[in-house]
């Protein structure tokens, strides 16, 4: 697998884990505004993990999507997680802490893969201002 092969897969297995948690949150918030802001978010992460799969198959490449394994820790967590508290300030700090990581690898990977394609360097960075964003938003419902 070349770099810009694993850029892309970084960018859609991230945007890919966004939905899945974002799904599974849905059905434990009961605020009507904070529900709005996931819809909202769930929605970018959806654009950015088709965006990122036409460019794998543009590339000619199939996209590595997240394990069952990883998908099943990830329900696990935040059922766990989520049992004693399911306020929108809690909920909102659990979904920092996952855009923080995103942030974190998303630079991560920016330096590894420094020489990749423009466009695919382009999405990298859109999905980090997109993470940092969320961070920012979520910050009014903690």
């Amino acid at each position: 697998m070349n770099g810009n092969t694993e850029l892309l897969n970084f960018v859609y297995q991230n945007a890919q884990m966004g939905t899945v948690t974002l799904n599974q949150l849905d059905d434990i918030i009961d605020n009507d505004e904070f529900k709005r802001h996931m819809n909202a978010q769930l929605e970018g992460y959806r654009s950015m993990e088709e965006q990122a799969k036409k460019l794998l198959e543009e590339n000619g490449c199939d996209e590595k999507g997240l394990t069952a394994f990883e998908k099943i820790r990830t329900y696990l967590m935040i059922d766990l997680q989520t049992l004693a508290d399911k306020s929108a300030s809690h909920v909102a700090e659990m979904m920092m802490i996952g855009s923080n990581m995103g942030v974190i690898n998303a630079v991560k990977n920016l330096k590894k893969y420094d020489r990749a394609e423009k466009s695919i360097k382009n999405l990298m960075e859109r999905l980090l201002k997109f993470e940092e964003d969320n961070i920012q938003q979520l910050k009014k419902f903690l």
